[in-house]
């Protein structure tokens, strides 16, 4: 992260009364995000990310193929050093400046991190919150799922991740190094009833 980075985001006080929840939340999810676009704009990422008062919206797509999801592991190239070695499920980052909304930033991070003849088709599922980690506190995931069916799906970024497809059980393998949101929302999806 560059000292000029924008992220767009919401005061957490417009978005929803009291405290916030942790995990994935399905009900009421229009509202918050209609709230969250209505009074989202940009502020550098450098004071975004240590503001627990603000909330930076960031799409995250869990990428599935029938039953299994894309597993993926960040590496120490990365720029946020707080999710270096950790696991994850979502693609996903923060919505820029020339991002045309949450859908178009999410493409976006699609065509920058994954390796694809294919754009997902994204279905939103809920938003991701979770205050008591210090990543997740500044942060709102605006969480999507989308199916591979059967296509080839790679890492761009080889530097900075790699990835396969992993069943939900194989997956679960890795949730104590995995970063707390992937925990959260993998929870979610291996949940009896969704």
């Amino acid at each position: 992260m560059t000292d000029g980075e924008l992220g767009r985001g919401a005061p957490r006080a417009l978005l929803w009364p009291g405290p916030g929840w942790r995990g994935v939340r399905v009900a009421g999810v229009h509202g918050i995000l209609a709230a969250a676009l209505a009074s989202a704009t940009f502020r550098p990422r450098a004071e975004a990310e240590d503001d627990p008062a603000w909330k930076q919206l960031i799409p995250y797509l869990v990428l599935r193929d029938g039953d299994r999801v894309f597993l993926m592991r960040r590496t120490r190239a990365g720029g946020d050093a707080r999710l270096h070695d950790r696991f994850t499920i979502g693609v996903g980052g923060h919505v820029n400046p020339g991002d045309a909304g949450i859908e178009d930033a999410l493409r976006r991070e699609w065509r920058e991190e994954i390796d694809a003849s294919f754009d997902p088709e994204p279905r939103l599922i809920g938003l991701l919150n979770d205050d008591s980690d210090p990543v997740g506190a500044v942060h709102l995931g605006v969480v999507y799922e989308a199916d591979a069916r059967g296509r080839r799906v790679a890492i761009r970024e080889t530097e900075k991740l790699s990835g396969t497809f992993q069943t939900l059980e194989d997956a679960r393998s890795a949730r104590d190094r995995m970063e707390t949101w992937s925990v959260l929302l993998l929870d979610h999806l291996s949940a009896p009833a969704r």
